[in-house]
């Protein structure tokens, strides 16, 4: 895999960002949701690709466990939200499927993928297979609403695809 340093240095950079909102996270049952984490997930989707993306949400996760501000729960979560919303937009080159693949990914597949972490590693019995779907689901589409503003406004000024542009020649 050839590394862009520009995708590299944005992910980077939205690692910062997350990590330094992860203070403003939501108690939603038994978890902390963190919509500001969908928001960059939906922004990685469009500007950096999927491995950029998983890489970046992943990063998020670990340092904000590392800092005690997030759950073990924001592994699954995150990294197939950002993946699914980024594969779909990637291969669709629409907006609304990496929407979709961020409320899917997040709230259906990153919500089931909980249960065996949160009840082989965290010792909650009382855990069930969706326990963390409706919490989850709560959190990332907040995170997507929050996304949809800044991706229009974005989109109007000409910027997505002025970022798109600088990012995508890195790559030649």
């Amino acid at each position: 895999m050839k590394v862009n340093i520009r995708k590299l240095a944005v992910a980077g950079m939205m690692t910062a960002l997350g990590v330094s909102l992860s203070a403003f996270s939501i108690p939603i049952g038994a978890s902390r949701c963190f919509p500001i984490q969908h928001l960059l997930n939906v922004l990685a989707g469009v500007f950096l690709g999927p491995s950029y993306a998983v890489g970046f949400a992943f990063s998020t996760a670990l340092i904000r466990n590392l800092m005690g501000t997030g759950s073990l729960l924001a592994f699954p979560g995150s990294m197939a939200g950002a993946f699914l919303g980024a594969v779909l937009f990637r291969y669709t080159g629409k907006i609304w499927t990496n929407f979709l693949g961020e409320i899917m990914g997040t709230g259906v597949i990153g919500g089931m993928l909980c249960y065996p972490v949160a009840s082989l590693l965290l010792g909650n019995q009382e855990a069930a297979l969706f326990t963390y779907v409706f919490p989850f689901f709560i959190s990332t589409a907040g995170g997507c609403v929050l996304a949809a503003i800044l991706l229009g406004a974005m989109y109007r000024s000409g910027t997505v695809s002025y970022l798109q542009g600088i990012l995508k020649g890195a790559e030649q």
